[in-house]
């Protein structure tokens, strides 16, 4: 029997308060339009919620009840998710696209896409477990979505940090101290920060070590705590006394601190340090980011950090990549080398052709003189007639001469045309 053979009740998908805003699209109106559809939809929604995080069924509630509500005033005739075709999926991106966001700008490509995906899923879902009311394929496809931003992880540089780390050292509340100082320290998200056990620091053996619990990966880890963390957590724990809910910090009310509640302690201590306003995840991004300026490996990295794939972490390497750095310092090096040969030439030589820039440092070639600054590395190796810091002159005219003749016997147009140019260039014979 299919998840739909049997008759079920009209769904109630969101459940709100009597005092809550009235969603600007409501379940209850889209199964007046189409009751099918929402049935299989509130179907769909009590299997993710025994599988998923209250989050993510809040998404997919989301997701589900915009698609739905647009597809139903699009086209009144569909009353089915299994009516739900292309046209309906191509309206929506459009309609979408046109949505205002935040601020009053447009719906963010993350958010088109990650409401796209939910609906991907969705679809895949049903037909994968055999609901009646089920399209006979995925009408959203990969090129649906628009490409993605790829902006790189906000950080704060070494200068800024150490202003805000000054400031949080000053805090003279022990407990908000000790929450920026694990948030710093270890990268931690606010979630896991605000869901930390009181017995969480362990002494495994000379070294303690912090276990962050379950979070939004699904994984716990054990991280290895400085010692000035150490100290933060004994003192504070003596100060404070036994916990009352079993959570290391937790508010005066005992309940467990909110997110927007430690943004504000954040914010706060940025702005005694004298710098601009920052959001928690930028520390987390700024540990990362010291780490591997420092040469902490990308595995070690993601261990700390609680990444379940190196492509997680690969985005730290595209802020800090130490070939490009060394490569880049080791070729700028040799060019300031270069430009500086030009304070002791004459004023109305300069600029007029590199290789003047390097006289003292010719070296003689079979058929001519290499002026190439030591400095500079050879990009031609053998090919040096080709080079820019290649000069000959009439004592060279018998070696050039055998040097085209070699070419005509060999049959090599380009070097024909190479030394006769060389040799029409010094003596003007051609």
């Amino acid at each position: 029997m299919s998840a739909l053979a049997l008759p079920l009740p009209e769904p109630e998908p969101v459940r709100q308060s009597a005092t809550s805003p009235r969603p600007e699209i409501a379940w209850d109106e889209i199964a007046q339009r189409a009751p099918l559809m929402v049935t299989t939809m509130a179907t769909f929604l009590d299997q993710q919620a025994v599988s998923s995080r209250p989050s993510t069924v809040g998404a997919f509630d989301i997701a589900l009840r915009f698609f739905a509500g647009r597809v139903t005033a699009f086209d009144p005739a569909c009353r089915s998710v299994a009516d739900i075709g292309r046209r309906h999926v191509e309206d929506f991106k459009i309609w979408q696209a046109a949505r205002p966001g935040k601020r009053g700008k447009s719906l963010s490509t993350t958010t088109i896409r990650h409401r796209l995906g939910l609906l991907r899923t969705f679809f895949e879902r049903i037909i994968e477990w055999g609901y009646d009311d089920a399209p006979a394929r995925v009408p959203i496809f990969p090129g649906d979505f628009p490409k993605p931003d790829e902006p790189l992880p906000k950080f704060l540089d070494d200068p800024t940090m150490a202003k805000f780390m000054a400031a949080v050292t000053a805090d003279l509340n022990p407990r908000r101290r000790l929450m920026i100082e694990l948030l710093a320290r270890t990268g931690m998200r606010v979630g896991e920060l605000a869901a930390l056990e009181d017995d969480a620091m362990v002494q495994i053996s000379e070294t303690f070590w912090l276990r962050i619990p379950v979070g939004k990966l699904h994984n716990d880890r054990y991280v290895p705590l400085h010692p000035v963390l150490v100290d933060l957590i004994t003192d504070y724990r003596c100060t404070r006394g036994p916990s009352r809910s079993g959570r290391l910090v937790d508010r005066d009310d005992g309940q467990p601190f909110d997110r927007r509640t430690i943004h504000r302690y954040v914010v706060a201590v940025a702005k005694r340090a004298g710098i601009p306003p920052i959001h928690p995840h930028q520390l987390r991004h700024t540990l990362a980011t010291q780490a591997i300026n420092r040469g902490m490996s990308l595995e070690a990295i993601a261990a700390l950090l609680g990444h379940r794939s190196m492509r997680m972490t690969m985005t730290y390497a595209r802020i800090s990549d130490r070939t490009v750095a060394d490569e880049y310092f080791r070729v700028t090096e040799a060019v300031e080398a270069n430009y500086g040969r030009t304070e002791a030439l004459p004023e109305d030589a300069v600029g007029s052709n590199m290789r003047k820039l390097a006289a003292d440092h010719r070296r003689m070639l079979g058929n001519g003189m290499c002026t190439r600054p030591a400095a500079l590395d050879c990009s031609f190796e053998s090919a040096c007639e080709r080079c820019t810091f290649f000069e000959t002159g009439p004592q060279f005219i018998p070696i050039l001469r055998r040097q085209r003749d070699h070419a005509v016997e060999q049959d090599q147009p380009g070097r024909i045309v190479l030394f006769s140019k060389l040799i029409e260039d010094v003596d003007g014979t051609g």
